[in-house]
């Protein structure tokens, strides 16, 4: 799949397609599957999206911050990305308690098929994003809500979806060395999403963090 899809038709076509998938879902039972809250009475779901709380309608797929008011980086109000990695994780995704392990990109079914694009697309997009200013990404995580984790020069872990958590690890770049940088997933995620779906998550989070870092 290609991100995002506001551009022209093609990139249309399949935002289209899961807002009608959407509108079949028995709401109560994507609920219980995917590990969110459902209100039956004001037919919303509440799902949380990279640090931010959002009311999400039924049968039809409005978004409102769950805190009028709030300032942020809210994707899923505007970013058509945003909303098809929601709604792809509502439609088909699974929540399934995670064991403690993190996997690499490689590590997910069909993540070695993918790779090159995923590394292109999101650990070099982190590492020359990042890599020669630990210190702004020290303060852009922690504005995300990001816990700080003891791995590589500068490490945080911080919730994607409701229950599913990434980690993003660099190593500092000098005169000598580039930098360099790993993406972990909650071992979870397969259940919830495809290897595909990993690349759409690491290119949300790190427009995510650009968007704080350049609001510092």
């Amino acid at each position: 799949m290609e991100f995002p899809y506001e551009k022209d038709n093609k990139e249309r076509i399949p935002l289209e397609h899961y807002l009608e998938e959407y509108r079949k879902l028995d709401p109560q039972e994507a609920a219980k599957r995917c590990g969110v809250e459902y209100d039956p009475k004001e037919g919303r779901f509440h799902i949380r999206l990279l640090g931010y709380s959002y009311l999400v309608d039924f049968p039809e797929f409005d978004v409102h911050k769950e805190e009028e008011g709030q300032e942020g980086v809210f994707l899923l109000l505007s970013q058509a990305a945003a909303k098809i990695i929601v709604l792809r994780f509502l439609i088909s995704g699974q929540m399934v308690k995670s064991t403690g392990k993190y996997l690499t990109y490689r590590e997910v079914p069909w993540g070695e098929v993918y790779f090159r694009q995923f590394e292109g697309r999101c650990l070099a997009r982190l590492k020359f994003g990042f890599g020669f200013k630990l210190n702004r990404f020290a303060a852009a995580m922690e504005k995300m809500g990001a816990m700080k984790i003891s791995m590589g020069d500068a490490a945080y872990e911080f919730e994607f979806i409701n229950g599913l958590h990434v980690r993003f690890i660099l190593w500092a770049g000098d005169d000598e060395f580039p930098p360099s940088s790993q993406i972990l997933f909650e071992d979870n995620f397969p259940y919830a999403y495809q290897a595909e779906d990993l690349a759409v998550v690491g290119d949300l989070s790190i427009s995510t963090l650009k968007a704080l870092e350049a609001s510092l």
